[in-house]
């Protein structure tokens, strides 16, 4: 079959048709042709040489981990699935050793043992077809096939946000309900990328008054999403010069400089959840006097969120087909560029300044 395989710590890609198809090997296992699968920063932080392991006692790995696909074939012990079913599947595996992951909370791993598809010590999706367990594999409602390979991206701010307001209930006083917490919530969106978008996306059908920040101009297409779903747009200036303040701000932005300049707009006992990862890792001035001092007396919290677990699957097809509903296509919108799997090199090693979401079309 055909897959996208890199040698892993090289820039070594290519698309090989004589790939092993895999095979049923439980009972409980099922087998899934892959329709489409989305490329972000961490695939082209791949194939440019970047973090990647491959499978134990092998020196290529498949990439890819957003994915949406079909279910072929099942097993005796696959109870729930049959065939036709279209369904995500999730990424992380658990350790098997620490607490979280003996609860099914692989991604809160703390010995970092864990594996993940497509990007540590297990093949990803980028492929015609993959096999795996039932358990890791998620229903998709028919009426959101069509941007169905969003729900990766989308569980990581599921996540994000429900960690950032869980801790919030858990310290203020009112409220104990963490997603009716959001509800007329001042919140900054940094950064209007597919992660951003996302995350506006959430806390719009939270009810939380959503404010998007990115450097783009306002009648380009980011901030046209935004604010069909209700947002308001304000470039990046605007927003630190006028210190406007939030109770929470959701970092989707990667910019280590910007993350640290956010801290000033943050509301009193706000909470600062980050997602992106900075590419840049060249030394960074602070002033981290006065930024301890305000984090200190204004009762502030920062927290870091990366991956997502099953629930925040779930809570991700949900969030986008009630955002169908109440924005019919406007999601859809999201997806700018689609290619076949010959023409990987199109978007892998692009990102096109129209760019919002690309994803390749296996079938």
């Amino acid at each position: 079959m055909k897959a996208i395989v890199l040698k892993p710590g090289t820039k070594n890609v290519e698309l090989k048709t004589d790939w092993p198809e895999p095979s049923l090997q439980t009972p409980t296992q099922a087998k899934v042709r892959i329709r489409q699968v989305g490329i972000c920063g961490t695939d082209r932080e791949e194939v440019s040489g970047g973090r990647a392991d491959a499978p134990k006692g092998e020196n290529q790995l498949v990439i890819g981990h957003e994915m949406f696909g079909v279910i072929e074939e099942i097993g005796k012990g696959v109870k729930k699935l049959r065939p036709g079913d279209p369904v995500v599947i999730t990424v992380r595996r658990g350790c098997g050793q620490c607490q979280p992951c003996l609860n099914g909370c692989f991604d809160m791993c703390e010995t970092g043992l864990y594996t993940e598809r497509g990007i540590k010590e297990r093949h990803g999706y980028e492929c015609e077809k993959v096999v795996e367990e039932e358990e890791f594999m998620v229903p998709v409602p028919k009426s959101i096939e069509h941007i169905a390979v969003l729900t990766e991206p989308t569980t990581v701010v599921e996540k994000a946000i429900d960690e950032a307001s869980k801790i919030q209930v858990s310290r203020l006083p009112g409220e104990t309900n963490p997603e009716k917490w959001l509800q007329d919530k001042n919140i900054l969106v940094a950064g209007l990328g597919p992660i951003g978008l996302l995350a506006a996306m959430i806390l719009s059908l939270r009810g939380a008054k959503v404010t998007g920040m990115d450097i783009v101009d306002p009648n380009s297409v980011r901030p046209q999403i935004l604010q069909e779903m209700g947002g308001a747009y304000k470039k990046s200036d605007q927003i630190l010069e006028h210190e406007s303040k939030f109770d929470m701000i959701v970092e989707a932005a990667g910019i280590a400089k910007l993350d640290f300049d956010l801290i000033h707009v943050l509301a009193n006992n706000g909470v600062y959840v980050l997602t992106g990862v900075p590419g840049d890792d060249r030394p960074l001035n602070v002033d981290a006097g006065n930024i301890m001092k305000q984090l200190v007396l204004k009762n502030q919290v920062i927290v870091g969120s990366v991956n997502a677990g099953n629930i925040h699957f779930k809570r991700a097809l949900q969030d986008l087909e009630a955002a169908e509903k109440k924005w019919k296509g406007v999601m859809e919108k999201l997806i700018t560029h689609r290619v076949k799997a010959e023409e990987y090199d199109k978007v892998l090693f692009k990102h096109e300044p129209d760019e919002i979401k690309a994803i390749i079309e296996w079938s």
